[in-house]
């Protein structure tokens, strides 16, 4: 009686013990930066225009690194500014596999500032894009690639208040 509620035991710790999540606080650099006060030069909202010069998809294979194809994809095409459309696929970034079902976010001047969406059969959830992230089947990844009149370099400054 005893060996069946161990090894049910060993098995639940197990499977709570699969997933693996890492977390990454993104302060501003200084202390000084997180407690500047807002400032009546910055305006409370403003917008930027711009068109799509072209609209580009990527697909990425098996074991592929997401945040690390991307960065490549976007050094190698010259892309400055773009805004990311959408992101379907699988990751293995948990030890069990999980659904990319949606991604959003920018290339401000060349640096990728990604948020997605993961699924599993248990829970949905989701955060920054970090490294690490490994696709498990496929991803699909399509950016708007802004023209050269949108500057997006002040979209994602902390210390602009």
């Amino acid at each position: 009686m005893i060996k069946p509620i161990l090894l049910g035991l060993a098995a639940a710790v197990l499977v709570c013990g699969q997933e693996t999540r890492r977390e990454i606080v993104n302060r501003a650099p200084t202390p000084a930066d997180d407690a500047k006060p807002s400032s009546d030069n910055v305006p409370d909202v403003y917008a930027v225009s711009g068109r799509f010069e072209r609209v580009v998809t990527l697909r990425f294979k098996f074991d592929t690194d997401l945040l690390a194809g991307l960065e490549k994809i976007v050094k190698q095409e010259k892309i400055r500014n773009a805004v990311i459309l959408a992101g379907a696929g699988s990751v293995r970034g948990y030890q069990v596999h999980a659904d990319l079902i949606g991604m959003n976010g920018y290339v401000i001047d060349g640096k990728i500032h990604a948020h997605v969406t993961l699924a599993n059969p248990d829970k949905a959830f989701g955060g920054h894009l970090e490294a690490g992230t490994t696709v498990f089947t496929f991803a699909i990844v399509t950016l708007g690639v802004l023209d050269a009149s949108a500057d997006l370099s002040r979209m994602d400054d902390k210390t602009y208040r």
